[in-house]
């Protein structure tokens, strides 16, 4: 049978093959006269239960006509709807973004959803571009985003929030040889948890902008190295995981990126540190630092040598003590070099309620106020 490409036309050339006219197929059919010319000239659509009346009476499947009606109405519709870029783009920007989120956490300066032009003019404010066309992950669709390495909407969005609260904090130039001096200092503080609420005031002295934000669902991002211009380094960080070990490594890993200038081209995302997949230079450098600077190496090293698999806790409390540093850090990590994350958990130190109420936070309840 040839191809048709309307259920009229099929119906037209099975009532040639019979020698039927329209009006006998309205009596075989028993409606009147004037639907069927409907049907034939396409003004009705060939219903279901049309289509199951037309298949006994012809022999033809019902779902040959529904096939034909619908490639038929969608072919019209193709005439009327035109393609809308507008459209695309907030599927685009909505699929990847939790703007829910941002919303809720004050990041965007219009509540109502359901205001397209207000919710993308506001996007596009936050992203510092002049339309959301030209948002940096929409700009840079066939291309890298402005940051190191590959990243999704979410941990951009994070860092962008990062970098519009670091603009506003007032903090002396920065000083390599004042952050190496206070690297120093920041040792005498990995005895307790409650030091490290020292740690925002230490940075800032040395021209060291911190902030704190709390990361968005998924995103999975540790911290971040940026620069405002070469004398104004950044580091974010979202307290992903609430343990002393993790904060240490993670603010010693940033700290590094820092002393090294890694970030000042584009800003460096730590995403999932943990996870110990990097393989780039940077990277390798800062994870080196960041562990040497918990618990040396040749030290925590020496100790799983010795002790695997059994790891005695009092040798454990016995190595943290002579090596001056809460538990917390040992433990941390023992678990990363050994992968065994079941030893040691009950020595896992909480850390946030320590560290955030002296530092610039924005999350966990609070919003940082911009200007």
């Amino acid at each position: 049978m040839e191809a048709y490409k309307t259920p009229g036309q099929l119906i037209e050339a099975l009532l040639s093959e019979r020698g039927w006219t329209q009006r006998l197929l309205a009596a075989v059919l028993d409606m009147s006269e004037s639907t069927t010319n409907k049907l034939i000239s396409g003004s009705q659509a060939v219903t279901a239960e049309i289509a199951l009346t037309l298949e006994e009476v012809f022999g033809v499947s019902a779902e040959q006509f529904l096939t034909l009606q619908k490639d038929y109405d969608l072919a019209r519709a193709r005439l009327v709807v035109r393609p809308d870029q507008g459209r695309a783009t907030r599927a685009k920007l909505f699929s990847g973004l939790p703007v829910a989120d941002m919303i809720k956490r004050g990041w965007l300066d219009t509540t109502d959803i359901k205001n397209m032009p207000a919710m993308e003019e506001s996007l596009a404010k936050f992203f510092g571009a002049p339309t959301v066309n030209e948002i940096e992950f929409l700009a840079h669709a066939a291309k890298k985003t402005d940051v190191d390495g590959d990243v999704t909407p979410a941990q951009l969005a994070w860092l962008y929030r990062v970098k519009q609260i670091a603009r506003n904090l007032l903090v002396p130039s920065y000083s390599e040889d004042r952050t190496r001096i206070a690297i120093q200092k920041l040792k005498s503080y990995l005895n307790a948890p409650e030091e490290a609420r020292h740690v925002p005031r230490t940075l800032m002295e040395c021209g060291i902008r911190l902030v704190f934000v709390e990361g968005l669902k998924g995103s999975k991002v540790d911290g971040a190295c940026l620069w405002l211009d070469e004398r104004s380094p950044v580091i974010g960080m979202t307290l992903r995981y609430d343990r002393m070990d993790n904060f240490w490594f993670v603010l010693r890993h940033e700290l590094e990126h820092v002393l090294q200038h890694h970030g000042q081209n584009k800003p460096v995302l730590d995403v999932d540190i943990d996870s110990d997949q990097s393989t780039s230079e940077e990277e390798r450098i800062a994870n080196d630092a960041a562990s040497e600077f918990c618990v040396p190496s040749k030290k925590i090293e020496s100790f799983i040598a010795r002790k695997a698999p059994i790891f005695p806790e009092r040798d454990f409390l016995g190595l943290a003590k002579i090596l001056g540093v809460h538990p917390s850090l040992v433990a941390g990590q023992i678990q990363f070099k050994t992968g065994r994350y079941d030893l040691f958990r009950g020595h896992l130190a909480k850390i946030r309620a320590c560290v955030l109420p002296s530092a610039i936070v924005d999350g966990w309840g609070d919003i940082a106020p911009i200007n």
